[in-house]
């Protein structure tokens, strides 16, 4: 079915649809991890919301019309839904305060700016932290999320765990899944044992440019850390011939929940998993990544332990880490 006509903000589509009886529409993605339905038909509507795949906000309104005077709502009618709504945005506040600011508060300073998040970061960044200062950089960008804009970076609970399994396993190589900002790559880089490397992958060019500006400026070189731009599905095949990996002895997945069961799958069909190798999966609760925990702990080839988190300035909102060690392929 065409969605028009429509309502669009980046990030967030509104629909107004004709009102027809019986009509329907499928579900649709307004941006990762946000989906909405709207079924209308001739006397009312019925919508639901669903925030970031997994957390499902169980709402169900059928709102009579008054078919009539222009086709306005009851006041009595729309009173009578009030406890109901209250009610809601009191259990699921904290998604609705993540909604605010991690959409429309964002896509408006978008639209303003000219600039994306990550950008607008790393020039408060430049202003605000001491260049070769890793430490001093990541809480520069812990500061401006909670304070300014919220980021959605790992953020320093997560970003412990992180750096005590690094520490603990000294990798002598690492791949990361997702540079995003360049926060977890910093956490990585400066917990590396001498002689380590990094290479992490980014598919957004404009943010890959950001961050590579951030781990420069904290002082890490292409020796060190090696930015790769492109898709992972497209990067992993070419690792070993173009990259000069041979294997990872510790992988972090922190792109897209929906893609890690295949680039997992990747990694083990290219022989890329040294034995014994760590595999962290950051936001496998929420949004969630089901098939990937799935997989990894029916398929006999992991070892599974799960980290319970809180989302970094919304600690209310559970999600988690999972820690796979690899077996081997048998």
């Amino acid at each position: 079915m065409k969605h028009s006509p429509g309502i669009v903000l980046t990030g967030i589509q509104i629909l107004v649809l004709p009102c027809n009886s019986g009509q329907k529409t499928e579900p649709f993605k307004a941006s990762d991890g946000w989906f909405f339905w709207f079924v209308k038909n001739s006397n009312c509507y019925w919508y639901g919301l669903q925030l970031m795949a997994g957390q499902q906000l169980s709402v169900s309104l059928s709102v009579s019309l008054l078919q009539g005077s222009g086709g306005t709502m009851s006041p009595a009618i729309a009173l009578a839904f009030l406890p109901l709504v209250v009610t809601l945005l009191v259990r699921y506040r904290h998604y609705f305060r993540l909604l605010v600011r991690a959409v429309l508060l964002r896509s408006l300073r978008d639209c303003l700016s000219g600039l994306r998040i990550e950008e607008r970061a790393f020039s408060y960044v430049l202003t605000h932290a001491l260049p070769g200062d890793p430490s001093h950089i990541l809480a520069t960008l812990d500061h401006w999320s909670s304070s300014c804009e919220y980021l959605g970076h790992m953020g320093p609970g997560k970003g412990q765990i992180l750096m005590r399994l690094v520490e603990e396993k000294a990798p002598a190589c690492v791949l990361e899944l997702g540079t995003y900002c360049g926060y977890s790559t910093l956490l990585i880089a400066r917990a590396l044992p001498p002689g380590g490397r990094l290479l992490t992958v980014e598919r957004d060019s404009r943010t890959a440019a950001v961050a590579e500006k951030l781990i420069r400026l904290a002082g890490f070189d292409e020796r060190t850390v090696e930015l790769i731009v492109g898709s992972s599905e497209e990067v992993i095949p070419r690792l070993r011939g173009q990259h000069q990996l041979n294997w990872a002895d510790l992988v972090l997945l922190a792109h897209r929940p929906r893609c890690y069961l295949r680039d997992l799958q990747l990694l083990e069909a290219h022989a890329l998993l040294s034995a014994s190798a760590t595999v962290l999966a950051d936001h496998v609760l929420f949004p969630g990544a089901p098939r990937f925990l799935q997989y990894a702990k029916s398929c006999g080839r992991y070892r599974c332990r799960l980290h319970h988190t809180g989302l970094p300035d919304f600690p209310a909102i559970k999600d988690g880490i999972a820690q796979l060690t690899y077996n081997g392929p048998g």
